[in-house]
């Protein structure tokens, strides 16, 4: 099936690892011109390399999106480097894991910074050049955290809820500009040291998850709560993007969809 990507553009924040690499590299697969907007410039310019070396169109700017200057500087450049911007992904996540009340503020804030005001600052910053075009693609990876309320993740799992509210609000008022809005729900979903480049953590190096997530024991656990058996790969959210930012996808608005394993239902 032709996806009619070839020739688009994308940005993808946090797309210098795990689920955001992974996209990165299906869309540009596509023929999609991709600027890779991460935190960690180190990363960025292995991914841009990788791109580079399989002859694909990929740049990158390091970007902070829970800071609005550093998102219309993203934009900026996207629009330069690229000449527009057809596809936004929202991607860049970040979480510690910790029981509600041994969880310090800051650690909240950040949080809410990155997983909430960060798909909103990039929203703002880039649906204004998609509404003087009077067309585009937004999807934000948000988490089955935000369907069930996800133990020891009680704000992440409530920004995660807001992002997907938020989606369906924007879809009604984007939806006459041409303008589709969507939200991928993975579930717990582990990089993939096949297609992964450089040092890469699921979560901040320091978290429980980082610990946990290195002993076999607990990550056959995990996978028995999924009726599939297994944990998420990086790329089983990308077909579910790809189908949402391209013309046989352009009539799905307003969806939050799990890509999970059948964790939540």
């Amino acid at each position: 099936m032709d996806l009619g990507l070839r020739g688009k553009t994308a940005i993808v924040t946090g797309g210098a690892s795990n689920i955001g690499h992974a996209i990165v590299r299906g869309l540009a697969a596509e023929g999609v011109g991709v600027m890779i907007a991460d935190i960690d410039a180190a990363q960025i310019d292995r991914v841009v390399a990788e791109g580079r070396d399989a002859g694909w169109t990929v740049i990158g700017t390091r970007t902070d999106v829970s800071d609005v200057d550093s998102v219309k500087e993203m934009t900026a450049a996207s629009i330069d480097g690229l000449g527009q911007v057809d596809i936004l992904v929202n991607g860049a996540g970040w979480t510690i894991d910790r029981l509600f009340l041994e969880k310090p503020r800051k650690e909240w804030e950040k949080e809410v910074n990155v997983n909430l005001w960060g798909p909103i600052n990039c929203i703002e910053a880039v649906a204004p050049h998609m509404v003087e075009r009077k067309q585009g693609r937004i999807v934000s990876i948000g988490s089955d955290a935000g369907r069930v309320g996800e133990y020891r993740e009680a704000v992440y799992s409530a920004c995660k809820a807001g992002v997907a509210v938020l989606t369906k609000s924007l879809a009604r008022e984007f939806g006459r500009y041409g303008i589709t809005v969507n939200d991928v729900s993975p579930g717990l979903t582990l990089p993939d040291p096949a297609t992964e480049v450089g040092e890469l953590s699921l979560w901040h190096r320091d978290s429980p998850q980082a610990q946990l997530f290195t002993r076999p024991e607990i990550l056959e656990r995990a996978a028995k709560r999924y009726p599939l058996g297994r944990l998420g790969r990086p790329t089983d959210v990308v077909g579910a993007v790809l189908l949402l930012v391209s013309e046989p996808g352009s009539f799905i608005t307003g969806q939050a969809i799990s890509v999970n394993g059948g964790y939540s239902m």
